[in-house]
């Protein structure tokens, strides 16, 4: 008995010494798991592989093969309220940025009352990274990611740049820790050669929490030509280099996953991989280029219209989550979740707290994903703008247009996930509870930042002399 408390005491004396020291003790850092983010932008539902596309991406697809494919995953219509629906776990709504997303001359961002993931992630003892594309505010550095909780940023501020200037509008936008970095490269490839050296230097012994947020495959639709070489069967120009960028992506992930297990972290790795909206579909909102006469090459598969709709094509998007021993390999969760369902559950898995966040619209899905119990989630908010709002309910759906002429639509998504055929004049019970919860999330809903800072440009053009002809510009008496 003696000699079993001697020895017992030993041991403890020595991982107090090991610990003083900066040595590793793995069982203690076990007890958090090393998060990986990966957010792809305007990556369509069907471009992938394990949804059936033609496109490559073999590392995207051993993920889901080897994890759990999340089927009934929602996003926001658009990049900057998915980012910030990640960010906040709370619907856009609450905060003005429900409406568009932050254009490149927009000065506002996403409100610094908010309490981010990674502020929490840090709070619990985590390293926070960015590498990538940001898009919730680039006017103020105020807004930017290492104000809001992260140690480390790399990539660009807005939302679209060129992938091998890293400008837009001629201007650099490529950063690292708050600083323009001027160097050549393919985005893509810089942004996964980034995340690994990060995960080559991290030290093990203190949780990871990276956020890698690809600008592919956004346009412009561009890639090197080793890959658009891998589509030369394509004969649409940007269905290839879209293509192209998929599979650079891909190849980038699968590096990062590669570095992971390297460097002895895998297994104690959580991976989720999603798109941040659905595929576009409608040329005005592929970005801020002119896309009006060009083909969009994005696949929503089976699912209605694309991104900045509130269809399934603008917002059930791509989605997985992958950690070996804990998630089930071919696990297929066909259950409602939301991108604001992240922040609590990986909150709750770094043992971390929430109480400095405001209420938070997501909820733990955990178990739903990795025991297979049913989602907690029995409704999602797809968005509530002054003009229109979307709301899911169980199987229904109901997509109301408040613009003159105002329309309004009925679907049970359980039976017609493709909304082909609108039943509001069958069911006009479940129209009127539906629209009364819009009404309700619209009379408390934060103004969009959006609309305000156009109504404010509106304003200052008043001040603006009359738009008449100058006086060398000749005319004719004609009439």
């Amino acid at each position: 008995m003696r000699s079993d408390h001697r020895r017992n005491l030993l041991a403890a004396a020595l991982v107090g010494v090991l610990a003083l020291f900066g040595a590793v003790v793995p069982s203690l850092a076990a007890d958090k798991p090393n998060i990986v983010f990966i957010v792809a932008d305007d990556l369509a539902w069907k471009d992938v592989g394990f949804h059936g596309s033609d496109i490559k991406t073999p590392n995207i697809d051993q993920l889901a093969a080897g994890g759990a494919k999340l089927e009934q995953y929602y996003a926001q219509p658009m990049c900057t309220p998915t980012r910030a629906a990640l960010m906040t776990g709370r619907y856009p709504l609450r905060y003005g940025l429900q409406t568009a997303v932050i254009l490149s001359a927009h000065t506002y961002g996403l409100p610094t009352d908010e309490w981010l993931l990674p502020q929490a992630l840090k709070d619990a003892g985590y390293e926070t990274a960015i590498v990538g594309k940001w898009h919730l505010g680039h006017a103020d550095q105020k807004y930017w990611p290492r104000q809001r909780g992260f140690d480390y940023q790399y990539g660009p501020l807005i939302g679209e740049i060129d992938y091998f200037t890293h400008k837009q509008h001629g201007v650099t936008d490529w950063y690292r820790n708050n600083k323009v970095v001027n160097e050549k490269g393919y985005s893509t490839t810089l942004l996964g050669n980034d995340a690994v050296k990060l995960i080559d230097a991290h030290n093990p012994a203190t949780p990871l929490y990276l956020y890698l947020a690809f600008n592919a495959p956004h346009t412009p639709y561009q890639a090197p030509p080793e890959y658009l070489d891998q589509y030369k069967h394509i004969s649409d120009p940007n269905r290839r280099a879209y293509a192209a960028s998929i599979t650079a992506m891909d190849e980038q992930i699968g590096r990062v996953v590669a570095a992971l297990t390297k460097k002895g972290m895998r297994d104690n790795t959580l991976i989720v991989f999603q798109s941040d909206n659905g595929g576009t579909f409608n040329p005005m909102f592929a970005g801020e280029g002119d896309m009006s006469k060009s083909k969009i090459p994005c696949d929503n598969g089976p699912y209605r219209d694309g991104k900045a709709s509130l269809y399934e094509g603008g917002t059930r998007v791509v989605a997985l989550a992958n950690w070996p021993g804990h998630i089930k390999p071919g696990t297929t969760v066909d259950e409602m979740v939301h991108a604001v369902d992240w922040y609590p559950t990986l909150v709750g898995l770094a043992g971390g707290q929430t109480t400095k966040a405001k209420p938070l619209d997501g909820l733990n899905v955990w178990p739903t994903i990795s025991e297979g119990q049913a989602s907690p989630r029995t409704e999602v908010i797809y968005n509530v703008e002054p003009f229109r709002a979307a709301i899911r309910q169980g199987e229904w759906k109901l997509i109301w247009k408040t613009l003159l002429p105002q329309s309004v639509e009925l679907f049970n998504i359980a039976q017609d996930p493709s909304e082909k055929d609108n039943v509001a004049e069958q069911h006009p019970e479940i129209v009127a509870t539906l629209r009364k919860r819009a009404n309700e999330l619209a009379a408390a809903m934060a103004k969009p930042l959006t609309m305000q800072a156009e109504m404010h440009a509106t304003m200052q053009r008043l001040k603006l002399p009359p738009a008449l002809p100058a006086e060398s510009d000749s005319f004719s008496d004609e009439p």
